[in-house]
């Protein structure tokens, strides 16, 4: 079994209870920093529940990262909204030659943690999967599952590798790719439409996105917008996964974005590392995404109305 050490799971939502539980119930050594779901998994195990297989699982968790200690990989799941967590849930897992991979969705994790812990650490994974958390240690895998995996700075290096292999040997679908920053892109083309659109037609999953005409050239607009931005700030990502992610999206049936669930549960949408700093990195090499705006514009309106009613129903 190929091991990449002492793995620790930050933000033990749908995607890291997912993936770790997958690392963990193939022999790799996992442990999940946990808050909300603590008490429930130490009771009664995690639950994944997928076409792939079913897993029931007593993992190790611990409600403090100096609990778990200094790691060899940490596997970031947090919410980007929730980064500023990371300055004090980090260090404890850290030594001198300790990897981290973000697997948030976004622009702008990358950097984040180059920035405060040190560029050469510092890899990146995109997942391609539909995935809920359906209940306290409960999680339910719907479809797909990829993980595509890049270093930050540089070409992919033996970590990479050792690290996509560990997740194959999960039986988790991963491809290592040259560019990490064009993976980003590719993965906006989908989540800039599905989960902006979720919310901002009023609350609709991916099967009803695509059962109106309407909605789904305004899809196709912003795709095409996405993809005209990347390819002009000089990553290649080709038109041609506007019609391969939409016929990947229909074969989902009635799925709700994470983004979507995250408005209806009251809880903050990533509304800046989706929307907000694809238009500012745009901006800054003089790129207008006036439909990526648009849409931008209107999930601002709506998460702050929502924040508005929230403060006046109170008690």
């Amino acid at each position: 079994m190929n091991t990449v050490g002492k793995i620790a799971i930050v933000g033990a939502g749908a995607v890291g209870c997912y993936y770790g539980g997958r690392l963990a119930q193939h022999g790799q050594d996992v442990h999940f920093l946990m808050r909300s779901d603590y008490e429930t998994v130490m009771r009664d195990g995690l639950h994944i529940t997928s076409p792939l297989g079913d897993a029931d699982l007593r993992v190790k968790a611990y409600q403090n990262a100096a609990d778990i200690g200094p790691c060899d990989l940490v596997i970031i799941a947090l919410k980007a909204t929730s980064n500023a967590a990371l300055l004090d849930l980090l260090p404890p897992l850290l030594h001198e030659g300790t990897h981290l991979l973000t697997l948030q969705n976004g622009l702008g994790n990358e950097e984040f943690l180059a920035h405060h812990f040190g560029s050469q650490r510092v890899l990146g994974g995109l997942c391609f999967v539909c995935i809920n958390r359906i209940a306290a240690g409960v999680i339910h895998h719907i479809a797909q599952g990829r993980i595509n995996l890049g270093e930050h700075l540089g070409a992919p290096g033996q970590r990479t590798h050792d690290i996509a292999n560990a997740l194959i040997q999960a039986g988790v679908d991963c491809v290592i790719e040259p560019s990490l920053a064009a993976a980003r892109w590719k993965k906006l083309v989908w989540n800039i439409p599905f989960n902006g659109l979720s919310i901002a037609e009023g609350g609709i999953d991916t099967a009803a996105i695509l059962a109106n005409p309407r909605i789904e050239q305004r899809v196709r607009d912003l795709m095409h917008e996405i993809i005209s931005t990347a390819q002009a700030l000089g990553h290649s990502v080709p038109f041609e996964l506007i019609t391969d992610m939409i016929e990947r999206t229909r074969t989902m049936a009635q799925y709700r974005p994470s983004s979507l669930i995250d408005f209806q549960e009251g809880r903050e949408v990533e509304l800046e590392p989706i929307w907000g700093e694809t238009i500012r990195q745009a901006a800054e090499a003089q790129l207008v995404m006036s439909q990526v705006a648009a849409l931008y514009e209107q999930l601002k309106t709506l998460t702050q109305n929502r924040a508005a009613l929230g403060t006046r129903s109170g008690p």
